[in-house]
């Protein structure tokens, strides 16, 4: 029998050896053991297969022999240890406690910051049910469609599939199969998944009690309507509490589990009532009710109370709600948050860019406070149409407001706005970038340079800083988008970003506190201890003025003239090579905005840049916004004595930009033109004086008709408003 049967031969106690009776071996062979015990087990061997042929395979001693026994002791300790391994990873990968939480986010309404609803987001929930507190008519509704024999099975149940698959009625799985596929399991359909999902049923019922499976199953399954749970779904349907159900809205709600969004008696009321007659004949068949009882129930009413007109997104709801469920703690219970959105704000910027004349391009604005609290946000020109987020989602290229790290990096490093640097054309080296008209001198200084937006000074300033300086420049301000060292042309902006990464950037030179967090929600303001190890960084006083000073310069009289207000203003414009984007950032009073234009496809604008339009719509927010006039007012008129000295002829020593009348229009002449800037109605309007006559900007004209007639009809709504609430309060007319 081998090496096994000799240790059993050794455990025996063995007999007294016979006394000798004279026989000796003639041959020296026998003195070795090794090969008597070979001779020994091939006797044994040989035994053995004499009696395995005597053996039929339905006898006991084919399947338990010694050596047989010993396989089968192995191979049962082996499932053993694999079942007790499965347990050990269930309780790992599937805690228990996850069968308590709702399977579907909970809904969660978001407030403006006045306490308006915006918007609603995720499934209607509510509290689990006790199943000791439900009638007994609605626990027995759902075991008869679902799960007939739930209190006699161990989490699966073949007879129960049998009779599914000939019958028709019941369901194929378990309640507690399917209590372990939507909350552990994703829905998959594979042997596998069937497998861990009949292994966690077991696991289930060894763990809970029946009631307590059957009352997480009805907690979280799914009832149409983005209604789960029993309790949302009773009230949703009906508006009464799962434990005041009657026994046909019972039926009608145990019905609807198969299929919830094809059976949602809202919408489809004639399915959910046929299938709610099968219930009612499972529930007769598991003897439940009687036949009587089953004729005498009649269709129920829907009684749906719970409507909403709240969009469930829009581009702030989006762009808010990650954090929004961050906030929010793990339960059943709906949630109302508010967060920072100013509604008048957000109204005012669905106003400006909905009649900004865009034509097929996109728009996208962020207004932010110095903080990084997002008041505003517009990504795109129909969230129906399209919900991708061109102020949050789009990477593209912020053009020459990218300057305004270049620029930082120079002022940090001790530059100064008067300091002059070279606008001549670059004729050497491998990058070779060319001013916007081909407007080129000698020299500038940094505050013209920027001002004016001169892309060679604006590469000439980025080789004596180094592109070190500007990117950690730029990653101060809170800037994560990749930036490449050594690349001149990142100083044009030709590295993508999004725009709200960009206006946040901006955001912490206005407020002169670093970096800043866009952000949907209000944080606690932080202690002075908490500020002063954990806080924002600033500039000094001096790179702050400076930087001020060159973004004033932008509006005073440089690409940003568009978007001058009354109040002091500061900002850049950007448009990226072939106009593809069109940018305009800045700020005034406590707003940073940024405004982005352009095509989905990034195709080239069609004569949009960035301190045209993104510059005029930025302005007309800031105007509502801030209540500050579209352009500045007229300097109030003062006596003053008879000069002494010589008088000259005119004011402005340079005649190539000369204000005119109220300081709303201007006159500028350029390479033998004559250009007479003004606005009509808020709209800027050029026209230009030439050789080749007068031109005009048919466009802005007659955007300011349009903007002009708009405010008439609105003047002549709020006459008629004011006229019938007079009307009321003299009781002339009543209102129905």
């Amino acid at each position: 029998m081998g090496v096994i049967d000799s240790i059993l031969r050794r455990d025996r106690p063995e007999p007294a050896p016979p006394g000798h009776r004279g026989y000796y071996a003639l041959s020296d062979d026998w003195d070795d053991d090794d090969s008597w015990d070979d001779r020994l087990d091939a006797v044994d061997h040989a035994v053995l297969a004499e009696e395995r042929k005597r053996q039929k395979w339905w006898q006991r001693e084919h399947w338990f022999g010694r050596r047989k026994r010993w396989w089968v002791v192995r191979i049962i300790a082996g499932i053993l240890a694999l079942f007790m391994a499965l347990v050990a990873w269930l309780a790992v990968t599937a805690p228990l406690n996850k069968s308590l939480e709702p399977i579907a986010p909970p809904q969660i309404t978001l407030l403006a910051s006045d306490g308006t609803p915006i918007a609603r987001n995720g499934a209607v929930v509510d509290e689990p049910v006790d199943i000791d507190t439900l009638p007994p008519h609605v626990v027995e509704a759902f075991l008869a469609i679902e799960d007939r024999r739930f209190y006699d099975h161990w989490g699966v149940d073949p007879r129960g599939i049998a009779r599914a698959a000939f019958t028709g009625t019941g369901g194929g799985s378990t309640i507690t199969q399917q209590l372990a596929k939507f909350t552990f399991l994703t829905p998959e359909r594979s042997l596998s998944r069937k497998a861990r999902e009949a292994l966690i049923a077991f696991w289930l019922e060894a763990w809970l009690t029946k009631d307590e499976i059957l009352e997480r199953y009805l907690s979280n399954a799914y009832f149409g309507d983005n209604v789960y749970g029993l309790r949302a779904a009773s009230l949703h349907y009906f508006y009464r509490k799962p434990e005041n159900l009657l026994p046909n809205q019972a039926a009608m709600l145990a019905g609807l589990l198969q299929a919830p969004s094809a059976y949602a008696p809202t919408r489809h009321y004639e399915r959910a009532e046929k299938r709610m007659k099968l219930v009612v004949q499972s529930m007769v068949a598991a003897g439940y009710i009687t036949e009587d009882e089953a004729r005498a129930m009649r269709s129920p009413a829907l009684d749906v109370r719970l409507k909403s007109d709240l969009p469930t997104g829009t581009y702030f709801a989006d762009w808010a709600l990650p954090e929004a469920r961050q906030m929010s703690e793990t339960g059943y219970a709906r949630q109302t948050l508010t967060t920072t959105l100013d509604a008048r704000l957000q109204n005012i910027a669905r106003r400006v860019t909905s009649r900004a004349p865009l034509g097929e391009a996109q728009v996208a604005l962020v207004a932010m406070r110095t903080n990084g609290e997002v008041v505003a946000m517009i990504g795109g020109k129909d969230y129906e149409k399209s919900p991708f987020n061109r102020a949050t989602q789009a990477k593209r290229q912020p053009g020459s407001t990218f300057k305004l790290f270049v620029y930082l990096a120079a002022m940090r490093d001790g530059w100064s706005p008067d300091d002059t640097i070279s606008n001549a054309k670059i004729e050497q080296g491998g990058y070779r970038p060319e001013n916007s008209g081909g407007r080129y001198s000698e020299s500038l200084t940094l505050e013209q340079a920027f001002a004016q937006s001169s892309n060679v000074a604006a590469v000439r300033l980025f080789g004596e800083v180094g592109s070190e300086k500007v990117i950690d420049a730029a990653r101060d301000l809170g800037v994560t988008s990749p930036l490449t060292k050594g690349d001149p042309s990142m100083a044009l902006g030709t590295s993508t970003m999004s725009l709200l990464e960009l206006t946040a950037a901006y955001a912490g030179v206005a407020g002169n506190a670093y970096p800043v967090e866009p952000r949907a929600f209000a944080t606690p303001e932080r202690g002075w201890f908490e500020s002063m190890v954990d806080g924002p960084s600033s500039f000094s006083g001096s790179t702050s003025r400076k930087m001020d000073r060159l973004l004033r310069s932008v509006i005073d009289g440089g690409t940003g003239r568009s978007a001058r207000l009354s109040t002091p203003a500061f900002g850049k414009t950007g448009t990226t090579q072939d106009n593809r984007d069109a940018v305009f950032v800045g700020y005034a009073g406590d707003l940073v905005v940024g405004v982005w234009i352009g095509n989905d496809d990034n195709s080239p604008l069609q004569g949009i840049s960035g301190g045209g339009l993104p510059a005029r719509i930025w302005r007309d927010f800031m105007s509502q916004a801030l209540g500050a006039a579209a352009a500045p007012k007229p300097p109030t008129p003062t006596s003053s004595p008879d000069p002494d000295g010589p008088i000259e002829p005119l004011d402005v020593p340079d005649l190539e930009d000369i204000p005119l009348g109220d300081g709303n229009s201007r006159l500028r002449i350029r390479d033998g033109e004559a250009i007479f800037s003004t606005e009509i109605d808020g709209i800027p309007v050029d026209i230009r004086v030439s050789d080749d006559g007068i031109g005009v900007d048919e466009a802005a004209i007659e955007e300011a008709r349009r903007r002009a007639e708009e405010r008439r009809q609105e003047a002549e709504e709020r006459q008629y408003e004011e006229i019938r609430r007079q009307l009321e309060r003299d009781g002339r007319i009543r209102n129905f």
